[in-house]
C-alpha cells in the first residue's frame, strides 16, 4: 500500500462520476464550496490560495482532495477525500457538494470510492469524518455507508467511524 504523493494523481470512477484532480478554471465554479482548514473562500483569489495550499498537503504526503465529476456534464460538482495525513493508517474523509446536486446520490458514489480507494490504495486500517450535530443529511449519509457515531466533540461535532470489517453500501 502506498500513501501520496503518486507518480500520476489517481483518477477513479464508477457509471456515474468520476473523482479526479481540480483544474484552475473550475474554481469559479466552486467558490461556494471552497474551502481550508474550515475557512470558505470568498473570492477566486482565496480560492486560488486555498488550491494551491491542498495541493501542496498532497505533495507532501498529507492528504488527496478530489473534485467530484458528474461524468454526464463533466462539470465538477463537489469535492471529497482525505485531509489531515495519514498518521498510524487513519485518514479522515471529508466532503462538500454544490447545493443543486444534493440529494441525487453523487456523494454516496464519491465517498464509497473514496474509501475503497482509501483501504485498497493507501491501506487505511481506520477511516473517519466529522460533522456538525445539525447537519442530519451528513450523518444520514454516513450512517449509510456505515459508519458509526463514535464521540461527541466540541463546538457541536460528532466523531463518525467506518470499520474495517464494513462494507461500504450505497
Amino acid at each position: 500500500m502506498k500513501q501520496p504523493p503518486y507518480d500520476k494523481f489517481p483518477d477513479i470512477s464508477d457509471d456515474n462520476i468520476s473523482l479526479r484532480q481540480i483544474q484552475s478554471p473550475e474554481l469559479k465554479d466552486l467558490l461556494e464550496i471552497s474551502y481550508y482548514d474550515g475557512v470558505q473562500a470568498t473570492t477566486w483569489t482565496q480560492a486560488m490560495e486555498m488550491q494551491t495550499k491542498i495541493n501542496a498537503d498532497y505533495e507532501q504526503g498529507n492528504s488527496i482532495h478530489w473534485g467530484i465529476e458528474d461524468k454526464l456534464t463533466q462539470k465538477i460538482i463537489g469535492t471529497c477525500g482525505y485531509y489531515r495525513g495519514f498518521d498510524n493508517g487513519a485518514g479522515e474523509l471529508g466532503c462538500v457538494l454544490l447545493p443543486q446536486y444534493r440529494g441525487h446520490g453523487y456523494m454516496t458514489f464519491a465517498l464509497s470510492l473514496a474509501i475503497d480507494f482509501g483501504r485498497n490504495t493507501i491501506g487505511l486500517k481506520r477511516i473517519w469524518a466529522k460533522t456538525t450535530k445539525e447537519n442530519q443529511k451528513a450523518i444520514d449519509l454516513l450512517e449509510r455507508l456505515n459508519f458509526i457515531k463514535m464521540s461527541d466533540l466540541e463546538d457541536q461535532e460528532i466523531e463518525f467511524e467506518l470499520s474495517q470489517a464494513a462494507s461500504v453500501k450505497g
